[in-house]
């Protein structure tokens, strides 16, 4: 068997998508595809090793020098396998500071992990939720509904402009405070007729960042 019947076969035994061998190796889908297909057949050293890693083997196996033996190569104790992916709509660019207009952007898909109840994600511009280790170009994964509980992140509309905050109710009042997780920013408050700017369009369930050094 070629090097590509090799890895597709073990992906396979597997039970392992293109998309979570792709993202264990450090390449895109389209080239884990080209590799299996034999489009690029000469695959890089460093790569096969990697190859042989993610689908728990050896290079040798990879190559055709071998047959698999069966047994898998152990993981750490402390790393979780890859979870399968489902791409959800990014409907554009969220302020983490001043609100900024909301531009849907509906031709954008983000990969969000299975489990993750979400219905669309959003792209975080600013500093003002860095204590809630949300950063600049992070992707949020928000669950729509028009309300949150106190204290949860939400994303909201402020007229048409669009901000990531935490969210609180006055008890016995109609007032509502929209809360930085950084000290730096002042809280946003509003009760009565200016409760008619704001809309909530969901509760921030997760996020996607980068190491940061």
């Amino acid at each position: 068997m070629s090097i590509g019947e090799n890895i597709r076969r073990r992906r396979k035994e597997l039970d392992m998508t293109l998309e979570e061998v792709a993202a264990l190796v450090g390449i895109s889908r389209q080239t884990m595809s080209r590799y299996e297909t034999g489009i690029i057949g000469n695959i890089p050293s460093d790569k096969i090793e990697s190859l042989a890693k993610a689908l728990r083997t050896t290079p040798a196996y990879i190559m055709g020098w071998e047959e698999h033996t069966g047994k898998q190569i152990p993981s750490a104790a402390n790393i979780l396998p890859m979870p399968r992916f489902v791409k959800k709509p990014r409907l554009g660019t969220i302020a983490c500071g001043r609100p900024i207009l909301a531009v849907e952007e509906v031709d954008e898909f983000d990969d969000v992990p299975e489990g993750v109840d979400c219905d669309f994600t959003l792209k975080c511009k600013g500093d003002s939720m860095i204590n809630a280790r949300i950063f600049d170009g992070d992707i949020v994964y928000v669950k729509e509904q028009p309300e949150v509980e106190n204290g949860q992140i939400a994303a909201v509309i402020i007229d048409d402009e669009a901000t990531l905050k935490k969210v609180y109710y006055t008890p016995g009042s109609d007032r509502i405070t929209l809360r930085a997780c950084n000290p730096l920013y002042a809280d946003m408050v509003y009760e009565g007729e200016t409760l008619d700017q704001i809309r909530i369009l969901g509760r921030a369930v997760a996020f996607t960042s980068t190491i940061r050094e």
